[in-house]
């Protein structure tokens, strides 16, 4: 009986145990082996060494482009989760309930659009012609137009703008989750509603807060279209040098080294969220 229960297991897992061997470890296996290869001479030499990671280790122009992502993620998450907030916490406890699900429609339905036609969209709003510029010298406010687009603040506010809505969602989830009478009792023993805010809602809604920003942090890293359509390729990130790597140079050992460190930084974030989370369920 336990040998057929077994069996049984096996037939079930089988199919995702397949496919997850045939589409993610089988992958991860050739970006690993790929990465310890080395590009010269226009040919890749298939003898295994790590020349590629002391690279990493030493090249300043990939440390620059590392820590170019890095703070353009973080402001983009932490931007992000500044405007998500409030609009969760408005249509979590100031929209009727009735009315929830279609303001959340709404809110998704930039979602809908084209990536491409969204980034190419914000490169049309900040250009030097562009509505901002026209609408700032048509009022007379500025005499020649500012420099908006191809700029890291244009990277980020449409980072922004592409991925708020992923931490709108999370943040509400989370907020719909907590008791009514909490707060309700907080104000009955005489809690102020900033009390009640950072005592009760704030600490219950940080699951949702923390999903959101590690969702855009994982959305924004290995971000290629924004920042070379929006920013301009004016500052170079990770996954554009990335992509430079393999379009130019042909150097794909490199260009797997590369998405292996932005492999490892996600899995770090990634337990740092994890942690986060385990803290607030304990509380």
């Amino acid at each position: 009986m336990r040998h057929q229960r077994s069996w049984q297991g096996w037939v079930l897992v089988g199919p995702a145990l397949l496919v997850t061997l045939v589409l993610f470890a089988a992958p991860m296996v050739m970006v690993i082996l790929t990465s310890l290869y080395r590009r010269t001479g226009g040919t890749t030499d298939r003898t295994l060494s790590l020349d590629n990671y002391v690279r990493l280790a030493t090249d300043s122009t990939i440390h620059q482009a590392l820590l170019n992502s890095l703070e353009v993620v973080g402001l983009t998450v932490f931007f992000s989760t500044l405007v998500a907030y409030p609009l969760a916490y408005i249509i979590a406890f100031r929209v009727p309930t009735q009315w929830q699900a279609l303001v959340l429609l709404l809110t998704v339905v930039p979602f809908w659009t084209s990536y491409v036609v969204r980034s190419y969209s914000w490169l049309l709003v900040l250009a030097k012609n562009g509505v901002i510029n026209q609408t700032l010298q048509g009022a007379g406010l500025i005499g020649d137009p500012i420099t908006l687009a191809n700029t890291r603040f244009a990277t980020v506010l449409a980072f922004v703008h592409f991925f708020v809505m992923v931490s709108t969602l999370t943040i509400y989830a989370s907020l719909r989750q907590i008791p009514r009478n909490l707060p309700l009792a907080a104000r009955d023993l005489g809690a102020s509603p900033w009390h009640v805010f950072t005592r009760i809602t704030l600490p219950l809604s940080l699951p949702g807060v923390t999903v959101g920003a590690f969702l855009t942090f994982v959305l924004a890293i290995g971000d290629y279209i924004t920042p070379q359509i929006v920013g301009g390729g004016n500052e170079l990130l990770l996954p554009q040098l990335l992509m430079l790597q393999v379009s130019r140079r042909g150097d794909f050992p490199l260009a797997a080294a590369m998405a292996l460190v932005l492999l490892v930084i996600v899995a770090a974030v990634y337990l740092v969220s994890a942690k986060n989370l385990t803290l607030e369920r304990k509380r």
